[in-house]
Order: structure tokens, then sequence, then C-alpha cells
């Protein structure tokens, strides 16, 4: 599955220390591993021990650390493709279980976003296109709000959206059905951890409060 070449930050002198060294061939070897798996395989809950052993040691080798940090924004905030999941997530371990017609998964992403007004927290869209044979293709995306701890790491983080729209109804596309958005009411909204291990400009990893790790990149 061919998802792009892997980026990297300029190779300048004074940037080749053996560390930063390491960290480009690392990142190389995952992007590799990972392009290797079909998309499913990828995201759904799995055994790829050599895939987890490369993101702890790249997490060691992070270039921004506190990366929540506003000055970090900029290289943070926009459009991520998850392209790696290693106990899958909310959404595709349900899909993983027995359903009565199969359920494809064709991407997932995440956009991170700058908050109204000069709030500290962060805007977050995930979202996923799903296809069911014989229907078609709907696209859910869940919103929800990311609050930064003071320590720039790790954030707690709650939904309060749902939406769902068709994209594609029996092979025919472009119909433009109205996205449906139910919210989620306050009593029944739950809190999480999430942690961003690793950030550059073009890779993003996060660890949920169960140490369960995400690949995102650009």
């Amino acid at each position: 599955m061919d998802r792009g070449k892997p980026g990297h930050f300029p190779r300048s002198p004074a940037a080749m220390t053996p560390a930063y060294t390491r960290r480009l061939q690392l990142k190389h070897q995952l992007l590799q591993q990972i392009d290797a798996l079909e998309t499913e395989a990828a995201i759904l809950p799995g055994e790829h021990p050599d895939i987890d052993q490369m993101i702890c040691e790249l997490e060691s080798l992070t270039p921004i650390d506190q990366p929540l940090r506003p000055e970090h924004w900029p290289m943070l905030l926009g459009s991520w493709a998850m392209v790696y999941a290693s106990r899958g997530t909310v959404v595709t371990r349900r899909i993983n279980q027995p359903l009565p017609l199969p359920v494809g998964i064709q991407r997932v992403w995440q956009r991170l976003t700058r908050p109204e007004g000069n709030g500290a927290a962060i805007s977050t869209e995930n979202g996923a296109v799903l296809s069911i044979p014989f229907l078609g293709e709907l696209t859910a995306t869940v919103q929800g709000i990311w609050q930064p701890y003071e320590e720039g790491e790790s954030a707690r983080v709650s939904f309060g959206a749902i939406s769902v729209q068709a994209t594609r109804i029996l092979g025919i596309a472009g119909l433009h059905l109205p996205q449906i958005t139910v919210p989620v009411l306050e009593f029944l909204r739950q809190e999480a951890l999430w942690i961003t291990s690793y950030l550059d400009e073009d890779l993003r990893f996060g660890r949920g409060a169960t140490g369960n790790l995400f690949v995102f990149r650009r």
C-alpha cells in the first residue's frame, strides 16, 4: 500500500548527530513496515511487535518536547491520516467483531484546529470512511476537545457530537446527502487521557490511557 515517501527534516551538517541519524533511519523503517500492511491490517487489532518496538524507540528521540504547547501548534495542527493503531480504535474494534454485513475501512483521519478565541484547548475531529457491501459508503466523524495539561504532552479529551453522512449509495457518488449530527448529552460524555509522544513535521504518535499506540502522518 503506497502512502507516499517518508518525509524528513533537511539534512544540514549541524543536524547530523547520531540521534538525528538514528531517528531518520528508524522513521524510514517504521513507515516501510506500515506501508507493507493493508489498511485494515494496520488499524485493526493485531500483533506487530517490530512496529511497536520502533515506535517506542522513536518516542525517546522525538525532536519536539511538550508538543501540545501553543508554540508548537503550527506543526501540530491540521489534517493527519491515521496509518497504524496497535490495538485498533473504538470504531475499528467494533467493526472487527462479527456483523451482519462486512464493513470495510477506506481511511481514518484526525483533524486538529485552533480553537476560537485565545483558549488553550484544541478542537479535534476524528473521522472514518466505511464501506458496506451492496449499500455504499458512510463517513462518520466525532467532534471533540483536547484540554492540554501544563506539562505539554498529555491532554484530557472529550467528544461532544457524532456525525454520519452517506457519501456513496449503490455505487452512485456525488449525491450531496445531508449530514446527520447527534450531540452527546453532557451526562453521557466520557473523558479520556491522550498523550502526544512524538511529533515532527510529517509524523505524530499518540498513546491512549491503556497504552494503545497510534501513528499519524501528513
